[in-house]
């Protein structure tokens, strides 16, 4: 071996992931740094071990810059190579692992391992929610591929899986597209909403049939529960979800969610609960961008065989910005009008079309107060505090990412932003603004990150 002799392969790896652990979250290590190892390390050449295709190129495309970083320093010396290599630890826990299945003569076991018996309840599914229809781009890339990941690997590649992000952006679309394809290697899938979870669960113990509504929970390969922040402040259901959530777990039954905001973030929530949906894979959901929307409404428009040109298709999606929900429901207004008037679409008709819709979406738009206010909010300190002169540190850091945020948000000038945030200077918001997006973009700040996305999913959510 060519580095630090008093240490072997498993020590310098360790070494790495000490690292590697306290710059990231504990749900992103875990997600991409669980069941790795180093199974090589000569002439300057390391070969770093992963457990499935999904993880190799994450860590290839979003992580190799901080991993080579860490090699280097922990084995002092300049590293020429790292080969990513998709292969489990003989040793490993996991490798092996089966998921527990009745007698052979009662059921019929599919090349998945499971079994293939009439659904106790696969209700809510709707069929045109599936992989092939959802488009997908930079804000929703993460969530798609690891949806894939689990469809692939059922109830061992990343479990729990969590999405979560604003209103209307694919979140349910992505969550029943699991359901869909799972279809194909078991009926036991349930997908239902926490509301209804809820009700069933006070149903059930109001009706003596707890047996039954644990039975109809707890005996499914694939469980789907979409807005789980409306658990919170629920103490009977979030115990009977955490029963529920634990016994699926330990039977390597899959289990994902979605939720408008990261678990952290959701009020009135158990921290045990908080510790299982942070446990797997947490995925967030954003806004799409100009080319993911163009994309949208043209797959979209010639689903339904009606034609939109270029201009007509950029000016939708530059007038509606919010989420794919209103972007769809744009299109679907075009399609209706110029159905009954039996015309051609132009750019003039389309304007004239949505003139009502783009006036309401421009009369919600979110202002820099609004910024202002989440940030205060996240923080926990008030909006006083940060417009103030103050230079304390716990109140510096949530001024200079109001100011980041004013700037990406609403693509304010450096001059109005230092007038809203206390009358400052815009030498100053230009700082701010670099200072923020250096810790994003060069220093990989994963915390600051995470608390970015939480405050904009407040923003998004926000009935402006």
């Amino acid at each position: 071996m060519a580095y630090n002799n008093d240490m072997n392969n498993e020590e310098i790896w360790r070494a790495v992931l000490g690292e590697l652990e306290v710059s990231l979250t504990r749900a992103n290590f875990i997600t991409w740094f669980k069941d790795t190892f180093v199974s090589s390390f000569e002439n300057q050449r390391i070969i770093i071990c992963v457990p499935n295709g999904f993880v190799k190129k994450w860590l290839e495309e979003k992580y190799h810059k901080v991993i080579l970083h860490s090699l280097e320093k922990i084995s002092k010396q300049k590293i020429s190579e790292i080969i990513y290599k998709i292969e489990l630890q003989k040793n490993n826990a996991l490798v092996g692992s089966t998921i527990i299945k009745p007698k052979q003569d009662e059921v019929t076991i599919n090349s998945k391992g499971f079994e293939k018996v009439e659904p106790i309840a696969k209700y809510g599914l709707n069929p045109r929610y599936l992989f092939e229809n959802f488009v997908v781009g930079k804000s929703n890339e993460l969530a798609h591929a690891a949806c894939r990941a689990v469809v692939n690997d059922l109830g061992k590649a990343y479990n729990p899986l969590f999405i979560y992000g604003g209103v209307g952006l694919g979140k349910t679309h992505l969550l029943q597209a699991i359901g869909n394809e799972a279809a194909k290697f078991t009926n036991k899938i349930l997908y239902t909403t926490s509301e209804k979870f809820t009700n069933n669960y006070i149903q059930a113990v109001q009706t003596g049939k707890a047996k039954d509504f644990k039975n109809a929970y707890r005996n499914v390969d694939v469980l789907l529960i979409d807005d789980v922040q409306f658990m919170g402040g629920k103490d009977g259901t979030q115990e009977e979800f955490f029963h529920t959530f634990n016994e699926l777990q330990q039977g390597d039954k899959q289990i994902v969610m979605t939720s408008d905001r990261p678990p952290k973030s959701i009020p009135a929530i158990e921290k045990r609960l908080i510790s299982r949906f942070e446990s797997g894979m947490v995925a967030d959901v954003g806004k799409p961008d100009m080319e993911t929307k163009i994309a949208i409404l043209e797959r979209r428009s010639t689903e339904k065989n009606f034609s939109l040109d270029k201009d007509v298709l950029i000016y939708i999606a530059n007038n509606v910005q919010n989420n794919i929900r209103e972007l769809e429901g744009a299109l679907n207004k075009i399609i209706v009008i110029h159905q009954l008037n039996n015309s051609v679409p132009t750019l003039k008709s389309v304007k004239n079309a949505l003139s009502d819709y783009v006036s309401d979406i421009k009369a919600k738009s979110m202002n820099a107060k609004d910024v202002i206010e989440a940030v205060a909010q996240f923080y926990e300190i008030t909006i006083k505090e940060i417009i103030g002169s103050s230079r304390k540190k716990e109140l510096v850091k949530p001024r200079q990412i109001a100011i980041y945020l004013i700037r990406e948000e609403l693509g304010s000038s450096y001059p109005n932003i230092g007038a809203e945030v206390g009358g400052r200077d815009h030498t100053t918001a230009m700082h701010a603004y670099n200072k923020i997006l250096t810790e994003i973009k060069e220093n990989d700040n994963e915390k600051m990150k995470q608390e970015i996305i939480s405050i904009k999913q407040t923003l998004n959510n926000h009935p402006y």
